[in-house]
């Protein structure tokens, strides 16, 4: 499927939702041409919108995908979420959602879960449980894949954890992704901030356990291996990246398999990263990179615009510049706001995906 010249080639593609082997196929396909898949993290339906009409403006395929705080977001603050019910039901529903208007939008799109740590499984136990459920009615899961992010436990009760559920992952053909070392910074509640640097670098060892782990049970995994990821926007300087270190890691296990970048990688902790890093972790074989901070700007840049250059009409119902009897519906009406918002962030996605190559 890698040799495909076109992603539209590969069988079983289509525009809306893909899983299984077709998914799976388009990463192996992106590795093989070196570009990468951005993954944008969405909180509501208007965010998910502004993804997948990126996506539909430059015909290239994106990955939406839900935090566990961000689905909680999405179904609605005011509900209880104390053993998860809420992350549960809002990433469900925003998979349902993004598998009713995806197909319109024309291009192939992932729907992935982000970010799991232990204290989140019940989470990611609800999830499967909607994909096992979605599984018998359509005979595919919800989802395309889901995270599993465990790099707090030590390295060998990381793995072991990722396997017992990527024996139940594998009979759906859901990707995992799974994260190995620490990526630095905050994000969604979870603090790492103050790590060991040494932490922040995977080693060829670590990644070749994963492989040995997860290999025999299915090939569908993606590791999310550490070389220096921080999340968040930082100074430039200030986030020393290594992609070398992803080379190193497909050689080691390459020379031993007698292949050629035998690993799928993704890459944490994008926003703000330099373009020449993002090129040579792709070159490396990251299929996939995380985009959060830079777009949570873009879509708040939007509505900061639009109220600098429209503040006289937006400071009550009535009276303007032009008029103290003018009204301002078609100032406040949340439509006008909301889209200026869209846009900004649609934009920010166009350009991440240009960042991979994904254009």
């Amino acid at each position: 499927m890698a040799d495909c010249a076109s992603f539209w080639d590969i069988p079983g593609m289509k525009g809306g939702v893909i899983t299984g082997d077709t998914a799976w196929s388009l990463l192996a396909h992106a590795k093989a041409k070196g570009f990468a898949i951005p993954a944008f993290n969405c909180t509501g339906s208007s965010v998910c919108n502004s993804v997948l009409e990126a996506g539909a403006k430059i015909g290239r395929p994106v990955m939406i995908q839900f935090s566990e705080g961000g689905s909680a977001f999405f179904c609605g603050k005011g509900l209880s979420n104390e053993k998860k019910q809420a992350s549960i039901l809002g990433a469900c529903a925003g998979a349902h959602y993004v598998r009713n208007v995806a197909p319109a939008y024309g291009v192939p799109v992932f729907v992935h879960s982000d970010h799991c740590a232990k204290k989140l499984l019940p989470w990611f136990d609800g999830m499967l449980e909607a994909d096992e459920v979605y599984f018998k009615a359509h005979g595919e899961p919800l989802f395309s894949s889901h995270m599993l992010d465990l790099s707090e436990e030590p390295h060998e009760e990381n793995v072991s954890i990722c396997a017992e559920y990527f024996k139940k992952m594998a009979p759906m053909k859901l990707i995992l992704e799974m994260e190995i070392g620490i990526t630095g910074g905050a994000e969604d509640g979870v603090d790492n901030s103050g790590v060991s640097q040494d932490k922040l670098y995977s080693t060829a060892e670590d990644t070749e356990l994963v492989w040995n782990t997860l290999a025999p049970i299915s090939k569908m995994f993606t590791i999310a291996a550490a070389f220096g990821n921080v999340h968040g926007v930082y100074k430039p300087g200030n986030v020393k990246l290594q992609p070398d270190l992803l080379d190193s890691f497909q050689k080691h296990l390459g020379a031993k398999l007698g292949c050629e970048k035998p690993f799928f990688f993704v890459f944490h902790g994008g926003s703000g990263s330099e373009k020449e890093d993002i090129d040579r972790a792709v070159s490396y074989g990251v299929v996939k990179m995380n985009v959060d901070t830079d777009t949570q700007w873009a879509y708040w840049e939007g509505l900061l615009k639009f109220y600098k250059a429209k503040s006289g009409y937006l400071q009550g119902q009535i009276g303007n510049p032009e008029g103290a009897e003018k009204p301002n519906k078609s100032y406040y009406d949340p439509r006008k706001w909301v889209r200026e918002s869209e846009m900004t962030m649609c934009a920010r996605v166009i350009e991440g995906c240009k960042d991979l190559k994904n254009a």
